[in-house]
């Protein structure tokens, strides 16, 4: 019998969901030929290193282990592109997707019937009780609301993460897909031209097994991310683009702690001697401050693939985090003073202050707080 099948489950930390995870899709593919393609980015509880062993034990299971980039979905691309198998499902590793539901999917996208089979968790008969997270249900709910209006696709559940295609149909716009976020199956829905045929299934969406889940930003946010990335991600790359947002943000805390200062400061006058005037000092301390929003909110948004977590790791990663800003701090402060003592006023001076030390900002600060030097 011919390879049919292949299941891609892209994971990061979930070694103990595995063995039960193959006995699950053992049982519910029984006389079908089918293997599954293991995406770990690089798992530091060794689910790698587990899903080798279980490959020993069953040639059906393949592992692929990525070092130095992470993500969802283009963990999911990179497997569906690993398989020789026609048909390619992608599901979650952590049980909150009952395999079940792969016979009927496969047999619907085998038949020609139909170019997509997924599982909605929000169509009739579907149910996330057992998920136990109404906060979660609501803001899914919401995305989807808002991908409907957005892209048009008229789905109930458009950011579900299990769904079932023929591997030709990813591969022929496999080098359009964003891979960014979370949320996959919409970016293939918004990328392929063709009208694609779609077959729904209800899905019991239940609690997670093992572990706790990654997706704790929240699922309008993964949602926005990939909208931006498959439509404006080939002009302002999307990470530079969040990095650059945060910033503007971050302008807003420098310019608000800067106007603070010099209000309580009390005029133009010098401190700590004839060259350093109260405008510097207020610079330095809103560049400070400024620095470490964009530090926090930085680790959590634009670089969430990588972040930092503990509180050793936070100190360290704001440490070189200052450290690799701090000559654009000193562009910053040094052009802005300079502007200032050339008889410009001194809030236009800040923000161009601002903008010479942004670019060496990210610069390094990509490299070595959360890239391979880090």
């Amino acid at each position: 019998m011919s390879l049919r099948l292949a299941v891609i489950l892209p994971t990061y930390n979930e070694r103990a969901n595995l063995r039960a995870l193959v006995v699950r899709l053992d049982a519910a593919l029984q006389g079908v030929e089918w293997e599954a393609v293991i995406v770990d980015d690089h798992s530091p509880d060794g689910t790698a290193d587990e899903a080798r062993a279980i490959s020993l034990e069953d040639p059906r299971i393949r592992v692929i282990e990525r070092i130095g980039r992470r993500g969802l979905a283009s963990a999911a691309i990179e497997g569906m592109c690993a398989t020789a198998a026609p048909v390619v499902a992608v599901m979650d590793a952590d049980h909150q997707h009952d395999p079940a539901l792969l016979p009927g999917m496969l047999e619907v996208i085998e038949s020609g019937e139909y170019d997509v089979a997924y599982a909605s968790r929000f169509c009739e008969g579907a149910s996330t009780e057992a998920w136990n997270r109404p906060d979660r249900v609501k803001a899914s709910g919401l995305a989807n609301n808002l991908a409907r209006k957005m892209t048009g696709v008229e789905l109930s559940d458009p950011m579900s993460g299990y769904f079932m295609l023929r591997a030709e149909t990813l591969r022929a716009d496999a080098h359009r897909l964003s891979g960014v976020g979370f949320k996959i199956l919409l970016d293939i829905l918004a990328t392929v031209d063709r009208p694609l045929k779609i077959k729904e299934f209800p899905l019991e969406f239940a609690a997670r097994a093992e572990g706790e889940s990654k997706l704790d930003r929240t699922v309008v946010f993964e949602f926005l991310v990939g909208l931006y990335d498959k439509w404006l991600g080939r002009i302002i790359p999307t990470r530079f683009a969040l990095f650059g947002t945060i910033g503007a943000a971050g302008v807003v805390v420098h310019m608000a702690v800067l106007a603070t200062f010099l209000h309580f400061a009390g005029g133009d006058g010098f401190v700590f001697g004839r060259w350093i005037t109260e405008f510097d000092v207020g610079q330095t301390v809103a560049s400070i401050v400024a620095m470490t929003f964009n530090f926090v909110l930085n680790n959590a948004l634009t670089y969430a693939d990588k972040r930092l977590t503990g509180a050793g790791p936070l100190l360290r990663g704001w440490l070189r985090f200052a450290l690799t800003c701090s000559v654009g701090m000193l562009a910053n402060v040094g052009v802005a003073a300079a502007l200032v003592r050339s008889g410009f006023h001194a809030y236009p001076s800040a923000i161009v202050g601002i903008l010479v030390g942004s670019v060496w900002n990210y610069a390094l600060s990509s490299r070595f707080v959360w890239g391979r030097f880090k």
